[in-house]
């Protein structure tokens, strides 16, 4: 990731991508269970449908994270499902569906007989934690907002590694 002097108000983003071994509908398997998440991320450190409801995700749907770092504690999010489409997009907004701390989204397009999977990420527009960092140094704002994401660059590659790694051992 290059340097870009983003501020948070930029609304910046990361993406990643793999390529997996397995078709669309096996990968959406995985990154639509919110539950199955935690074991593929240093982060996040659980997940759970609201509302007593398991199972297939869609769009209004609510869960729960629970997520560790070592510099910011531990917290608990409620996020809000923003687009499924079944089995190419599944997206969340953080907190505030309006108004949301970060969107999350994964892409899954058919290649070469497996799956072009892409993570992508947006900071903001809503206030987060990492809102009260950039309140406490305004001056290494950009400094902070561009470290954060090079963290979530690296975590989402590992992320990738890791459901491209049980995609293709459960279809083996």
């Amino acid at each position: 990731m290059e340097w870009t002097g983003a501020k948070y108000a930029d609304k910046p983003t990361v993406e990643v991508q793999a390529w997996v071994d397995a078709v669309p509908e096996r990968v959406w398997s995985i990154v639509s269970d919110v539950r199955l998440m935690p074991a593929m991320s240093r982060e996040l450190q659980s997940a759970e449908w609201c509302d007593g409801a398991a199972g297939e995700a869609a769009v209004g749907r609510r869960f729960v994270g629970h997520s560790r770092h070592d510099a910011f504690g531990e917290w608990e999010t409620t996020s809000y499902v923003v687009e499924c489409e079944a089995p190419r997009v599944f997206a969340w907004a953080v907190q505030d569906p309006e108004t949301p701390t970060a969107v999350w989204r994964f892409t899954l397009e058919p290649e070469n007989g497996g799956t072009k999977l892409r993570q992508w990420m947006q900071m903001g527009p809503g206030r987060s934690g990492l809102s009260l960092a950039i309140d406490q140094m305004p001056d290494k704002e950009e400094k902070i907002v561009f470290v954060r994401l090079r963290e979530f660059e690296n975590a989402m590659t590992g992320t990738l590694a890791a459901i491209k790694e049980r995609a293709e051992a459960d279809g083996a």
